[in-house]
């Protein structure tokens, strides 16, 4: 219920248990005034008793509605008691209709049962009717037909009056429970926000546990097929030079030794390098996959190029870390695979997604017989696609053996913010 309907209760509530009072004070006054109209004195000891009835019937209600709220029979009884007070009293002096009035307010309030609510209100009509047609009792044949009249003319305003009253009601029922429904809908929706808010953070918390695992097994994939590949031949080249004859012999094997060594140490800078991509903190991904490639080229001897088509624009930073790796790895296993004399790179800015696209002509392989996961622990494409995916975007790949690979990472244009 609404500030507003609540109001209007407490109003009509003030009417029901002070109007009576009031109406009652007013009849008395106004028959005070009329005194000629009752010129017998056993007539106005009859208004005076029964006006302090009728004080003391409102005393006594005032007092027992409060443990009898609602319809009931008791109301029914002081309904019934107040009517025949304000019958009499009419019949003394016209004025006290006033107080019969006070029948029409709280019918509703005091009778039980809808069939019979409207005996009271009828029943104070006639009161009225009859005051308002020169008092009772009547003594000319036109009073009777002017009564007739009235009676009927309050009945229908009565009638009126309630069926509009009746539908204000329904109304504001109508309204309560709409609003009570809202409010429960919004109730509703807020906890449904905050359990959206709680899942996003948990899916971000997911992501974030899911991108560190995906990068401890790619880190691990390389260790595995390079740097420790790497110090296992420098052991058995160590092993060699123990066991050598001759000086040209161990000599030969300690250069081997060292050329491994080298190569490994490149490898473990490579792998931290792509372990946090450094070269995103101070240049845009284009310049960082530029330098990508061309460092790729130095050390793996092959020729590579790199093409930006469209408008370059500043990336999300976790758009450009993931083309970023995407390219790395691509790099990284044309390296070990493909054995191609020239690699591709092209990053191209349509409008509202970015696409990285990596060829070389190398071997290439037959895409149904790769396997999920290779036997080192990498994830190579499989992994790659992971993260394609986690940027709401795709990677494609075409190739077959011996006509080289070409790899497409499609991903959202995510400007940075």
């Amino acid at each position: 219920m609404t500030a507003a309907d609540t109001d209007l209760e407490r109003r009509w509530e003030l009417i029901r248990s002070k109007g009576p009072y009031g109406l009652l004070a007013v009849g008395t006054l106004l028959s005070v005034a009329t005194a000629e109209l009752m010129p017998g004195r056993a007539e106005r000891t009859a208004v005076a008793v029964l006006v302090a009835a009728g004080f003391a019937l409102q005393l006594w209600w005032g007092r027992a509605s409060r443990t009898r709220p609602g319809p009931s029979t008791a109301g029914t009884v002081y309904y019934t008691l107040r009517w025949a007070l304000a019958f009499v009293l009419t019949w003394l002096n016209p004025f006290f209709a006033f107080y019969a009035v006070t029948g029409y307010f709280d019918s509703d309030e005091l009778i039980p049962g809808r069939r019979l609510r409207w005996l009271g209100p009828f029943a104070c009509s006639i009161a009225v009717s009859g005051s308002q047609a020169g008092g009772l009792p009547f003594h000319q044949p036109v009073q009777w037909a002017v009564f007739a009249g009235l009676l009927v003319v309050n009945n229908v305003i009565l009638t009126v009056v309630g069926h509009l009253t009746s539908q204000q009601e329904e109304r504001s029922r109508a309204r309560a429970e709409t609003i009570a429904e809202l409010e429960r809908t919004n109730t509703a929706l807020h906890q449904a926000l905050e359990e959206n808010a709680a899942l996003h953070a948990q899916l971000l918390v997911q992501a974030r546990e899911a991108g560190v695992a995906d990068e401890r097994r790619r880190l691990a994939a390389e260790i595995h097929d390079t740097i420790a590949q790497g110090l296992t031949g420098i052991i058995a080249q160590l092993q060699v030079v123990a066991n050598a004859a001759d000086l040209p012999t161990a000599r030969s094997h300690l250069d081997r030794a060292a050329d491994l060594a080298r190569h490994s140490l490149g490898e473990a800078r490579r792998s931290v390098h792509n372990l946090a991509p450094v070269a995103l903190e101070n240049d845009g991904l284009p310049q960082a996959l530029k330098g990508t490639v061309t460092e790729w080229s130095e050390r793996t001897g092959v020729r590579a190029d790199f093409t930006v088509t469209g408008t370059a624009e500043h990336l999300h930073d976790e758009v450009s870390a993931t083309l970023l790796r995407i390219a790395q790895e691509a790099l990284s296993n044309s390296a070990r695979h493909a054995r191609a004399t020239r690699v591709g790179v092209t990053l191209s800015f349509l409008g509202d997604e970015v696409i990285l696209d990596i060829r070389d002509d190398g071997e290439g392989f037959d895409p149904l017989a790769l396997p999920e996961r290779s036997s080192t622990g990498g994830f190579g494409l499989p992994g790659m696609r992971a993260r394609a995916e986690r940027m709401a975007g795709c990677l494609t790949v075409e190739t077959e053996p011996g006509r080289g690979t070409a790899l497409s990472a499609r991903v959202p244009l995510v400007r940075h913010e």
